[in-house]
């Protein structure tokens, strides 16, 4: 048990084998190797590990599945009301991935992070992460609050819960009782702000706003359905 503080102990949550063993290999390099890195298949698996490891950061790595990152986004909300001196950074599938989460991820994380990107600049950036500062927590939190005060207005977010449970625009349309020309507006608003350019983006948006906490219930603009 080491509960010193003087090693930065890194957990990462990776269930893919193959990519598992990249980050290994990506940890082994010099600019890194000085971290003590845990890997896991699973975020049970890693809370199990938390009363015994004095973890410095938590990295979730996506694979572009929709239902893990579902469990992602509730995993490092759970993560960030019960220990939130744990760094939390996740590793997106591609950068559309990781824009849309950076915009609209119901806690402040960290970093986002494409795996995309080249070798060279994904352990740049996650030097950078790593080598925490003050002035980097500044910039996610004032990042995270903008984003979530700019992006989406009540009826663009909305229209994209409904989207995320198979409602087609007329029937959004008769849900928020406007015409069908004004929601498919709003749906291209939503779209151009979240720089998609396809309903599987919106998509993807939808299910990471079904982890948004409703603001106040009496005055959300959607009664029904019931979304988290």
């Amino acid at each position: 048990m080491d509960k010193t503080g003087s090693t930065r102990h890194i957990a990462v949550i990776e269930n893919c084998a193959m990519s598992a063993v990249g980050l290994e290999h990506l940890f082994a390099l010099p600019t890194l190797s000085h971290y003590q890195l845990h890997m896991f298949s699973e975020f049970d698996s890693f809370k199990k590990a938390l009363p015994h490891v004095s973890f410095f950061s938590l990295i979730y790595s996506l694979s572009d599945a929709r239902e893990e990152r579902r469990n992602c986004l509730a995993s490092l909300r759970d993560l960030a009301f019960k220990h939130n001196h744990i760094q939390r950074i996740i590793l997106a599938a591609d950068e559309m991935e990781a824009r849309l989460i950076s915009h609209l991820s119901p806690s402040r994380l960290h970093g986002v992070v494409s795996k995309s990107v080249s070798l060279d600049r994904l352990q740049e950036e996650l030097l950078v992460l790593l080598s925490e500062t003050l002035h980097i927590n500044d910039n996610m939190l004032n990042h995270w609050y903008k984003s979530q005060n700019r992006m989406l207005s009540p009826t663009e977010r909305a229209i994209l819960r409904y989207m995320s449970c198979g409602f087609s625009i007329p029937e959004i349309a008769a849900q928020l009782e406007r015409n069908i020309k004004t929601i498919r507006a709003h749906k291209f608003n939503a779209m151009v702000k979240l720089g998609v350019n396809s309903d599987v983006g919106l998509l993807d948006a939808a299910d990471i706003l079904t982890h948004l906490p409703a603001r106040d219930p009496r005055t959300s603009v959607l009664s029904q359905p019931t979304f988290l």
